[in-house]
């Protein structure tokens, strides 16, 4: 009785990962194909489609993110390469633009995963969000105006100014966060450590390292 009440316990679980990685390719080609940004809802799209209705078989955001990496490999390869360096690039020099206000590269541009969906997600950082809308206007760069929801910590939850434009034809999002943030940076999607981000000068070593490996 202990044996098959053992097997069957198995059985289920091998089951649940199975369930958690088609589901996980399944919201990875969502991101990819469908230029879907939020993971939260490739992953219940990828639950709909594929009619897994057990909140338990949601996977994880890294198994999400690492079965992108897989999706890119395989179906995108050098053209993945290229449309991130192209951002990546791009990013250096709007940093460089924005300096006054500390920016810092955050998402899919630094991570990696990022494709023709992607845009260039930028942290800026200014006590009176105006500044940064208004040095860009200043330059002649039409702007959308929304907003985003951060967690900062464990306690604080907060709606946060985000501009939004293309130059040369990337899209560039913005988000303005108080300046005494940069000591600090948000939480990331699980909300359970901080968002990794990169400086300028950050971003400049990561681009030298990518051209080494590919040399």
């Amino acid at each position: 009785m202990r044996q098959a009440s053992r097997h069957a316990q198995l059985h289920a679980e091998t089951r649940l990962r199975e369930r958690r990685r088609r589901l996980a390719v399944e919201a990875a080609r969502l991101i990819s194909e469908g230029g879907i940004r939020d993971f939260h809802l490739a992953k219940l799209k990828a639950a709909a489609r594929l009619g897994i209705h057990d909140d338990q078989s949601l996977p994880r955001n890294d198994e999400v993110e690492a079965a992108l990496r897989e999706h890119q490999r395989l179906f995108l390869g050098e053209a993945q390469d290229a449309l991130l360096r192209a951002r990546r690039e791009a990013a250096v020099q709007a940093m460089g633009f924005l300096a006054d206000f500390e920016p810092r590269l955050v998402g899919a541009v630094l991570d990696g995963t990022a494709d023709a969906h992607s845009a260039i997600c930028l942290h800026v950082h200014a006590d009176d969000a105006t500044e940064i809308g208004g040095f860009l206007a200043d330059h002649g760069i039409p702007l959308d105006l929304s907003s985003r929801r951060l967690r900062l910590d464990r306690e604080r939850q907060v709606d946060l100014p985000v501009y939004v434009f293309s130059a040369d034809g990337l899209p560039f999002d913005l988000t303005v966060l108080p300046r005494d943030a940069l000591r600090q940076a948000p939480l990331d999607r699980s909300g359970s450590r901080p968002m990794r981000r990169a400086s300028l000068s950050a971003l400049q070593r990561l681009i030298e390292a990518s051209f080494a490996q590919s040399a």
